[in-house]
């Protein structure tokens, strides 16, 4: 029915309809031009006629005056003439005339639009006469070379014009937006054709009313009809309808859609949008009638939705090959674009909404959706850490600051509440996990890339360590410290939770690099074992390791158990190159030790003074250890001196005889004063081990019957020590045998169980030392020998 009434209106008022100058227009040029050249020749033949009547009325000699007149005269003719050409639609007898539903200013802007495309469609030939036209309108005759000159000024519109203007154009939307009423439904709707033009046209207000009419209509006619009926008319002309108002609800969102753009901003679209509001509100009235179609607000705030995601997706954005910091860039250029976008919405757009549209409001909640959306497209593009931390500093910092959204450009319109950017807590937390995942792997390169470096600036160069605050260090505990205290500051900037997240994440791969260190430096240093170099390294990864730790110790209340197995690590690394540092001394003064207390030792010096020299390098290697380890390691060394020393004694290899044992006291004496200057050079707090020489040295030189007598301060300071100890220290006196020895032994006896528990437990001396067994009895005393020994304690 609809295809048959639109054949009977334009058959009978014999109206064509006006041709479109876009696609239509195109597709009637290919298919058949022939058909438009006639209306276009008439146009033009009406207007030339028009042109030269007015140069006939007009005398070269008239006044300004009489020109104007004329000027106007012919203006008017014109118009006239214009308007009653049959490609106006505004006199089409099957649609309602533009006066009946625009307001004069609609009408005024409707007609200039008419008189453009009138001048698009007028042959080349009028355009030549261009210089008759002008004066025929009342622009002036064009100047030839001998007629006087008159000076021509340019128009430039310049900024406080273009505000007027601008200013002046948000006024009329205003003025419409606040008078507007919606006009009086036509009884006979226009056929699906010509509503479907209006809305391509964009004449928004026209369509929908023809729409509403169609719908009244067809409403009609579904009453009159008995339910079970539902002829095929009826049902072709409900699905004209909807088609028509999904046609019109396309227009409307592309309209909307587009709105924000600096290009579209113009007078004539912000009436549209005005059109637009009002057809959203007319069509939530009427929700409950036949034929309504749902969700309109809806599909407007897609539509704004979209023209966001439209400007965002026009921001420039380098590749990472041409770019660097493409990111970050990018990121710059997104908030500059979301800050003008909205500023856009606020001077331009709110003046064509009605206030309970919220538009402002929608438009920033918009932004959060797309600008979230974009943001999740640029993180699969994302793989160094840098843009991680720039995409989490982005969304948590300069989004919602007064770069972005906190701009004052956009206050007050955007509250306090709306500036942050409301992301998935999983997205946010799947850019932390991969941000820690990437550091993570960027610290064990940077490890890795710390052994590199000593070994091309250290060990290759065999350089010796530097000397920093009176000790031995190396850059390895700066480099680790400043790398991850720089990476957690910077997480800290960005919350408490990613903060915790990345000082795990360093603690657990710090936790693995001692053993990295220690295997590749161990395998350098293995041909450099009777270099000075060697422990002068590791005297200095001793100190640094430990330097380490020590700045590690600022994460113990945020990751104790991480931190622990970190300091686990370290210990066990320093413990081993400290160990190795004292297995290297031990090694190398243990067979100058065995030598002593031999028969040679009295009158062969050579032996101890390479002991000597040995023990004065490791004290002159000592003073760059850093206190804490100093300590512990000249201790152990100390310890493990007079215990190898005091040893010598207890393995029976010389007895002396013939007043030897005088000599042997003087030279214990001596040559035990040199070992404990040594020591307390070395700052040793292992006093305790200090008396054992003297006193033993007193028990060898004294007589057979004053042996017993200085017994009871070695006893006191050394509790642990047995039978066996003082039977090889007898032995080495020349007491071997006989009654004397079995007092003496009998005394130690005493004195143990009278001393007891006083002794101190803590030094324990002579448990560390093993002494020969040496039992011999008197000749022809076996039995009674036997009421002599005692056990070994």
């Amino acid at each position: 029915m609809a295809e048959t009434r639109k054949e009977e209106v334009d058959g009978g008022n014999e109206v064509n309809d006006p041709p479109e100058w876009g696609e239509d227009a195109t597709k009637d040029l290919k298919n058949g031009g022939k058909q438009m050249e006639s209306p276009v020749k008439e146009k033009s033949l009406g207007l030339m006629k028009s042109f030269r009547a007015s140069l006939k009325a007009v005398s070269p000699m008239s006044s300004k005056n009489k020109r104007s007149e004329s000027t106007d005269s012919d203006q008017s003719q014109t118009s006239n003439s214009t308007l009653r050409s049959p490609s106006s639609p505004s006199l089409s007898r099957g649609s309602p005339s533009q006066s009946s539903f625009q307001s004069p200013k609609a009408e005024k802007a409707s007609l200039t639009r008419t008189m453009s495309d009138s001048a698009v469609g007028l042959t080349g030939t009028l355009a030549k006469r261009g210089a008759s036209i002008r004066q025929s309108l009342g622009l002036g005759p064009k100047k030839h070379k001998q007629d006087p000159l008159e000076p021509v000024t340019e128009t430039i519109t310049s900024s406080e014009e273009q505000e007027t203007n601008s200013v002046e154009s948000i006024d009329r939307v205003l003025e419409l937006r606040d008078t507007y009423t919606l006009p009086d439904i036509p009884a006979l709707p226009l056929s699906v054709m010509e509503i479907n033009k209006l809305i391509e046209g964009e004449v928004l207000e026209d369509a929908y009313v023809n729409l509403l009419s169609l719908r009244l209509e067809l409403q009609r006619e579904r009453q009159a009809l008995d339910q079970e009926d539902c002829p095929i008319e009826l049902v072709h002309k409900e699905k004209d309808l909807s088609l028509l108002y999904g046609t019109l609800r396309n227009k409307m969102s592309a309209i909307v859609r587009k709105s924000s753009d600096e290009k579209y901003c113009s007078a004539h679209n912000k009436e549209l949008l005005v059109y637009v509001a009002y057809i959203i509100l007319e069509e939530e009235k009427r929700q409950g009638e036949t034929g309504a179609m749902q969700g309109w607000r809806e599909a407007w705030r897609d539509a704004i939705r979209d023209g966001v995601r439209d400007t965002l997706k026009k921001v420039h954005l380098d590749s990472r090959e041409q770019n660097a910091s493409w990111l970050a860039v990018h990121l710059g250029l997104l908030g500059k674009a979301v800050v003008e976008d909205l500023e856009r919405v606020k001077t331009q757009l709110l003046s064509s909404y009605p206030e309970d549209f919220k538009v402002f409001e929608t438009y920033v909640s918009c932004h959060h959706e797309a600008v979230g959306e974009h943001l999740k497209t640029l993180l699969e593009k994302v793989t160094e850490l840098k843009d991680y931390y720039a995409l989490l500093d982005f969304i948590v910092h300069r989004y919602p600051s007064e770069k972005i959204m906190g701009s004052c450009s956009l206050q007050p319109e955007l509250k306090e509440d709306q500036r942050v950017l409301s992301l998935d807590k999983n997205f946010l937390n799947q850019i932390k996990v991969k941000y820690c995942s990437r550091l993570q792997a960027d610290m064990r390169t940077s490890l890795d890339r710390i052994i590199e470096l000593e070994n091309e600036e250290m060990w290759k160069e065999r350089r010796k360590p530097n000397i920093d605050e009176g000790i031995y260090s190396s850059h390895i505990d700066m480099d680790i410290c400043t790398n991850i205290k720089g990476h957690v500051q910077g997480s800290s900037r960005i919350d408490v939770n990613l903060e915790q997240k990345v000082v795990r994440s360093c603690l657990e791969e710090l936790k693995t690099f001692p053993k990295r260190f220690e295997s590749a430096f161990v395998e350098w240093s293995s041909p450099l074992s009777n270099s000075s170099l060697w422990a002068e390294y590791r005297i200095s990864y001793i100190n640094s390791f430990s330097a380490l730790k020590e700045h590690m110790e600022s994460f113990k209340d945020s990751c104790p158990i991480p931190l622990e197995l970190v300091r686990r690590e370290i210990d066990g690394l320093t413990t081993k190159l400290s160990q190795s540092l004292m297995d290297h001394f031990k090694t190398d003064v243990k067979p100058f030790l065995r030598r002593q207390m031999t028969g040679k030792w009295f009158s062969f010096d050579e032996d101890f003074s390479q002991l000597i020299k040995r023990t004065k390098t490791l004290s002159e290697q000592t003073k760059y250890m850093s206190p804490k380890h100093k300590q512990a390691f000249v201790n152990e060394a100390h310890f493990f001196m007079v215990k190898e020393y005091v040893s010598q004694l207890m393995k029976n290899n010389y007895s002396c005889k013939n007043r030897k044992n005088e000599t042997a006291a003087t030279k214990i004496a001596n040559q035990w004063e040199e070992l404990k200057e040594i020591f307390q050079e070395m700052h040793s707090t292992s006093d305790w081990l200090h008396p054992v020489g003297d006193q033993l040295s007193k028990i060898i030189g004294c007589k057979k019957s004053d042996v017993k007598h200085n017994l009871q301060p070695l006893v006191e300071n050394y509790p642990d020590i047995r039978k066996s100890h003082l039977s090889a220290v007898l032995y080495f006196r020349g007491i071997i045998r006989g009654r004397e020895k079995h007092i003496i032994l009998q005394r130690l006896a005493e004195l143990k169980e009278s001393v007891g528990n006083a002794g101190s437990k803590e030094h324990a001396l002579f448990n560390e030392i093993q002494a020969a067994d040496n039992t011999e009895c008197l000749p022809g005393t076996t039995f009674s020998c036997l009421s002599f020994i005692m056990p070994d304690s």
